[in-house]
């Protein structure tokens, strides 16, 4: 067998001896030569210092190249990302061919019978201003504060951002916003109070659109007839009127620092809330102002030096709960308010002046000594225009409108018609009954503090307030035709069908019980009540107007005579002395067990005025009736009411009075009182000729100062005068 050469192996070497087969790199086949050797000692002195430095510069400059680098690579992906955000919500919008500016929610304007403001309702609460309308200092503060380069930026301000940012990172908490006052704008107009990328991008967009469709001027006068300032009021014609009580037309430099002021904070810097951080805050939009060359030095000072604005914490005045009756009963007449209205109303400022101050000036006065903590009046004319109307102590405290909401026993003050039954069934004022502890079935009224009389007449009784008497006419003329006459005056509410109706057991409000007195008043016609005359548009059309109605005479001359006759006892000698001021006046006081209710609803031939004082909660109040509080708030406003004015006569009581001269020349046969159920049903109207609506005897409709004679013309003509 062949032996096998052995074959050694070459393995390649590196940096050994050279051969023509190895394989190995040279000094000079490398890309970055190796530096030449020094000496040991130079070695030294370079590690010790170059090197050091080498690293140092090799580090810092390293990481910020790294830094540029990567922010360069952040910043693109992040434009990327925010490109297609942008992208991602516009997706999301409707398409920009069917945005629109939505109709501003309309606002209805309230006046009293002279023209004279009582009120602003509706979402804005104010009606819209032009531009050119509005003080002017208004939109040169409000740019002042909020956007100063407003005319200068297309609806977005980079500037104004980048100036933002910066102040914010300074004090480390967001002090500056970067929104334009279009911006502002647009999210009030079309977006939701929310903070969300996908609001701010759309917000951004919108704003880029109003700026294309809309001029700047166009734009800051939606910006303040619809930006919310606080307390309610949206719009600056409503803050005007919120806060200053005057137009935004007429409002000062300071008064326009001032609201100008609230849009930074509305609640938190209101006038009604913190007068005195309004008025810092004012005095920076002034400064402002100044700086940028909208005032001089001279009105920066002239504005420091007026005092803080001070509002009402809410609206106070009383003639907002006319205003809220009015917004209950201007759907009806019109339908859905779309646009802006002006409603008339019948109320009198004055008369309405005149019954707030007579109702919180006896509660202020006496709520604590007689534990009484609300008051109501109500005063109607002759033709049932509605002239004042007072629905509590405070607006601000409490918007329940106890007149015409507020459903209370009347107790006494409904005994008109107990005896207006009898009178109409045959019975006269100087008839006798006997007043003394009675029995109904189970129910025996008692007297007040048990005191009774005897024999007494009808006008005495009534007079007294007695209630055995009362008690005993219901009885004899039964309850149902009590209910028909109370139904018949005026009253609407439903009246519960037992004895007791003759001391007025069944609740009714102000409103209705006076306006139940209204005929006694004004001859015997039924009361047209009516809060609102006319309903206009800004333009003048008009969408409504009140006409009368076809009212029917309820209540027959003879018998309104008597009624006055005997209810005008009751102010000169009865339980309503304290209610005398002068003029012929008649009424009826009522108070409810453990007084819980003190009424007086009175009236002249002029104003038909009810008063009522009480607790909500139904408490007893503590040495209060309808002759004490009840009768002085009437005395009160009756008196300013008729201040200045002649006395006139109430309908039919000279006729009456001269009742025994006639029956004399006439015969006492001719005029007995003839019931009236057997000639004219209940609601009746004689003929055309006495029909008010037909002009031959005209329905009264007359204001304070203003009354109807013909009760003493038929007097003249039959005594010959």
């Amino acid at each position: 067998m062949a032996s096998r050469t052995k074959v050694k192996r070459i393995e390649p070497s590196f940096g050994g001896a050279s051969t023509g087969d190895e394989l190995s790199v040279s000094a000079e086949d490398r890309v970055v030569r190796p530096a030449k050797q020094k000496s040991r000692s130079a070695g030294k002195g370079a590690k010790g210092r170059g090197g050091r430095a080498s690293r140092l510069r090799g580090g810092l400059f390293g990481w910020f190249g790294k830094a540029v680098y990567w922010s360069l690579v952040l910043g693109l992906w992040g434009g990327i990302a925010a490109a297609g955000l942008v992208v991602f919500y516009a997706a999301r919008m409707p398409s920009a061919t069917t945005w629109e500016v939505p109709d501003r929610a309309p606002n209805v304007k309230i006046v009293a019978v002279d023209g004279m403001l009582i009120a602003n309702r509706g979402a804005n609460g104010g009606e819209a201003v032009g531009l050119h309308e509005m003080s002017p200092f208004i939109p040169m503060a409000v740019v002042a504060i909020e956007d100063r380069r407003f005319y200068d930026h297309f609806g977005v301000d980079p500037i104004g951002l980048a100036r933002a940012f910066v102040q914010n990172v300074l004090e480390g908490r967001v002090a500056q916003g970067g929104s334009t006052l279009t911006q502002q704008l647009a999210k009030n107009l079309f977006l939701k109070p929310e903070r969300t990328i996908e609001r701010k991008v759309q917000e951004v967009m919108l704003a880029l659109w109003l700026e294309r469709q809309h001029s700047k001027e166009e734009i800051l006068e939606l910006y303040l007839n619809r930006v919310y300032f606080g307390s309610g009021s949206y719009g600056v014609e409503a803050a005007s009127r919120r806060f200053f009580g005057v137009s935004a037309r007429n409002v000062t430099l300071s008064q326009a620092a001032v609201l100008a002021g609230l849009l930074k904070a509305p609640s938190r810097l209101s006038p009604a809330r913190d007068p005195e951080a309004a008025e810092e805050r004012a005095q920076v939009v002034l400064a402002a102002m100044r700086d940028q060359g909208a005032i001089a030095d001279t009105d920066l000072a002239s504005a420091m030096s007026a005092p803080a604005a001070r509002a009402a914490a809410y609206w106070t005045g009383s003639e907002n709960y006319v205003a809220d009756r009015v917004m209950d009963e201007v759907p009806d007449l019109i339908g859905e308010v779309g646009s802006d209205i002006i409603v008339e109303t019948t109320v009198d400022q004055t008369l309405q002046h005149f019954a707030e101050l007579s109702i919180r000036t006896l509660i202020d006065q006496n709520g604590a000594k007689n534990r009484v903590s609300q008051g109501a009046l109500v005063s109607i004319d002759n033709s049932g225009a509605i002239r004042a109307m007072v629905g509590g102590h405070d607006y601000a405290k409490s918007q329940f409108d106890r007149a015409s909401e507020a459903r209370r026993q009347p107790g006494s003050a409904f005994k008109p018609f107990v005896f207006q039954a009898a009178l109409e069934q045959g019975a006269r004022p100087d008839s006798t009954r006997n007043d003394a502890p009675v029995a109904i079935g189970k129910w025996r009224p008692e007297n007040y503090e048990g005191k009774y009389y005897g024999r007494v007449t009808l006008t005495d009784a009534l007079a007294k307030s007695l209630n055995s008497v009362a008690a005993q006419l219901a009885r004899d003329a039964g309850v149902d035709r009590v209910i028909e006459v109370a139904h018949r005056m005026g009253i609407n509410s439903k009246l519960d069908r037992n004895a007791s109706i003759a001391l007025g057991t069944s609740d009714v409000t102000p409103l209705e019980l006076t306006a139940a007195y209204v005929p006694y008043a004004n001859g015997g016609f039924k009361a047209d009540l009516h809060f609102i005359r006319r309903i206009t548009n800004p333009a003048g059309e008009v969408l409504y107007e009140f006409k009368p109605k076809n009212t029917p005479r309820v209540v027959r001359p003879d018998i309104v005579g008597m009624m006055n006759a005997m209810m005008m006892r009751t102010v000169e000698a009865g339980t309503a002395k304290r209610a005398a001021f002068g003029w012929p006046a008649a009424g009826k006081t009522g108070t409810t067990q453990n007084a819980r209710d003190a009424w007086f609803v009175g009236y002249t031939a002029n104003l038909t005025t009810g008063v009522w004082f009480g607790n909500d909660d139904g408490q007893p109040m503590k040495n209060a009736t309808g002759g004490s509080l009840a009768t002085i708030a009437w005395h009160d406003f009756m008196a300013a009411a008729h201040e200045g004015l002649p006395p006139v006569p109430l309908p039919g009581v000279e006729f009456y009075r001269a009742q025994p001269k006639l029956d004399a020349i006439i015969g006492a046969s001719a005029q007995k009182a003839v019931p009236l159920q057997a000639i004219e049903p209940a609601g009746f109207q004689r003929d055309e000729a006495e029909n008010p609506a037909t002009g031959a005897v005209r329905r009264p409709a007359v204001g304070v100062g203003e009354s109807t004679a013909s009760s003493k013309s038929i007097l003249s003509i039959i005594l010959g005068n």
